[in-house]
């Protein structure tokens, strides 16, 4: 078995087993916790220019199945596992974990200890990485390498990843979320009342599903479509993706968001949250290591409960950056206490910064869709 080296920009490096694509790619190295999932993760293009690591000890022992994509291909730069099966059982599953991964050229690191990896980055915070496989043997000389490698990699900071994730055309979805066997028990799809106009910063397959299922018609737009384009498609409402990359140098985006504001009723997700966020006068910062999992517990302030959500961001919305007279805060992280929601005081407005679509994750926030077609038809009924 060939071998494969993640070395770290800090001089930090971990050797095991290849798997995937013998190729060598950067990025900024971050954990998941979620337990299951994991082609979720690899497909979503939030991860774009990230190296993954999964915390769950054993990865790819389900396969893959078409359906579970959340892009057209895998969107992640690397992975890191304690153990990476070669036994695939699972009655949905197309393709095995390792040749899906291969095929899409990511390289694949296993059999080191991803406990002592994810405690190092906690500690020091995520950092850039080089991730080598399909190495017939390791010299010194390769450790030296990679980590020169790794700290002349970009940092996510001040990155525009988004742009370049996006779809470079419009097109229309309409597809509904559908069960995984006759023994899941989901509503119908509503039938489509509403047309909403989806910006595509990395936008997740699920998302678009969710929206279908609660009576949506959906046209998915590039990032730097125009306020004035999208209105002239005469939505109902319009819907901010998530994404990868840092929010700031957004800004073509975020102005055209801010345009946006009074005009229609406007839905975000995660990069969405923060896009929304700095549109209505506030800021964002980058977390230390970020929230990227599937058992983060929110305080919905609304509501007063608590949502077991889905999550995967590695920046924030400042809370003191925002006008209390015209924001409201409606969601609180209770790990850290950062803000996970937020919404207008006046106009239809609202976002979140963590993933109600499940995919993976709970269902305790698919009521946001729900959310979202109510601010609609008080806004302004079907069209």
């Amino acid at each position: 078995m060939d071998s494969a080296i993640l070395a770290l920009e800090d001089g930090t490096v971990f050797e095991g087993r290849s798997f995937g694509a013998p190729a060598e790619r950067g990025g900024e190295v971050v954990f998941n916790t979620a337990l299951t999932g994991y082609q979720e993760i690899f497909t979503d293009p939030s991860y774009t220019g990230q190296i993954v690591i999964l915390t769950n000890p054993q990865i790819g022992n389900y396969g893959t199945a078409v359906a579970d994509n959340e892009a057209a291909k895998p969107a992640i730069e690397g992975l890191v596992v304690r153990e990476f099966s070669q036994v695939t059982s699972n009655w949905r599953s197309d393709v095995e974990a390792n040749d899906f991964l291969s095929r899409a050229g990511i390289p694949v690191v296993s059999d080191l200890d991803t406990r002592t990896l994810v405690r190092h980055i906690r500690s020091r915070g995520v950092m850039r990485g080089m991730l080598s496989s399909g190495l017939t043997s390791v010299k010194a000389e390769d450790h030296a390498r990679l980590v020169a490698k790794a700290r002349a990699l970009p940092s996510m900071a001040g990155l525009d990843l988004s742009t370049r994730v996006s779809t470079p055309s419009a097109y229309q979805w309409n597809a509904p979320d559908l069960p995984c066997s006759p023994s899941e028990r989901m509503l119908a799809p509503v039938p489509p009342q509403y047309h909403v106009v989806a910006y595509d910063f990395g936008i997740k397959n699920n998302i678009l599903r969710r929206l279908v299922n609660v009576g949506c018609k959906v046209t998915v737009v590039p990032s730097l479509t125009s306020a004035e384009d999208v209105l002239a498609l005469k939505p109902n409402g319009v819907f901010l993706s998530n994404g990868p990359g840092d929010p700031e140098p957004l800004v073509p985006q975020i102005a055209n968001i801010r345009k946006l504001i009074g005009k229609t009723p406007i839905f975000g997700i995660c990069l969405g949250h923060q896009i929304l966020g700095l549109a209505l006068g506030g800021s964002t910062y980058k977390m230390k290591f970020g929230h990227r999992g599937a058992n983060h517990p929110v305080f919905n302030k609304l509501t007063q409960r608590v949502e077991i959500t889905s999550h995967n961001h590695g920046f924030a919305v400042s809370p003191d950056s925002l006008n209390d007279s015209d924001i409201e805060i409606t969601h609180i992280n209770l790990n850290d206490n950062t803000v996970e929601g937020l919404r207008h005081r006046r106009e239809p407005v609202f976002c979140v910064q963590y993933h109600p679509e499940s995919a993976p994750g709970p269902h305790d926030s698919h009521y946001l869709f729900d959310d979202f077609v109510k601010l609609m038809k008080d806004f302004g009924g079907k069209r």
